[in-house]
């Protein structure tokens, strides 16, 4: 939670983490989704909500500290987790500034029975848009994404135009240097993703 606060101190504009579900249901927040020492680590969807180490904050515990004034994106690893990750949304009127990522398309879309209003980002890479950017980009629209989420090193001015004309958002992952932060809000990105939120506020004050 320390990391959050932090972040939002410095002024980030909105939070993203990694989304796991325990085995009695809670919505919680970790990078590897794995407790416990080796050998004997376990993965969070095993364990209780009482059995995870204090660090591990639930969705609810972050709620209570954004509210509904910050946008959240999660990258939902346990694909099961989306269900009580957009309950737990509902609960604090959020789901509208919540944006769920993940690799599979027809995954994300099938979010969309969940909630109206959530958001669905699909991330995916460059190279396993089979058939051209273009055509992927049209099919996840039919599909409802919301947004199309890569590497930054994957975007050109001409791909998030594309993703554009089709109505979707294109967003950049992995932009931790200045010089990568300028130049995809240059190009028109909708959000980046970043370590730095000095370095992201410093290039979006020179928008």
């Amino acid at each position: 939670m320390e990391s959050f606060e932090l972040a939002l101190r410095l002024g980030a504009p909105a939070l993203e983490s990694d989304v796991w579900v325990t085995a009695d249901g809670w919505a919680v927040l970790d990078h590897d989704g794995l407790v416990g020492r080796r050998p004997r680590r376990r993965p969070i969807s095993e364990c209780l909500r009482s059995e995870l180490p204090a660090h591990i904050p639930t969705l609810d515990e972050l709620y209570e500290l954004i509210g509904d004034r910050i946008d959240l994106s999660l990258d939902v690893k346990d694909a099961g987790a989306a269900s009580a990750t957009i309950a737990c949304a509902r609960v604090h009127t959020a789901e509208s500034r919540l944006w769920l990522c993940h690799p599979e398309r027809d995954v994300v879309s099938d979010w969309r029975l969940l909630s109206a209003d959530v958001h669905l980002v699909e991330s995916t890479r460059l190279a396993k848009m089979i058939g051209g950017p273009e055509l992927h980009v049209a099919r996840s629209t039919e599909a409802g994404i919301d947004v199309i989420n890569m590497h930054h090193s994957d975007w050109t001015g001409g791909l998030i135009a594309t993703v554009h004309r089709f109505g979707l958002l294109a967003f950049g992952w992995d932009a931790q240097f200045e010089r990568i932060l300028d130049e995809l809000l240059d190009s028109g990105i909708d959000a980046v993703y970043s370590d730095h939120v000095d370095r992201m506020c410093a290039s979006l004050s020179r928008i």
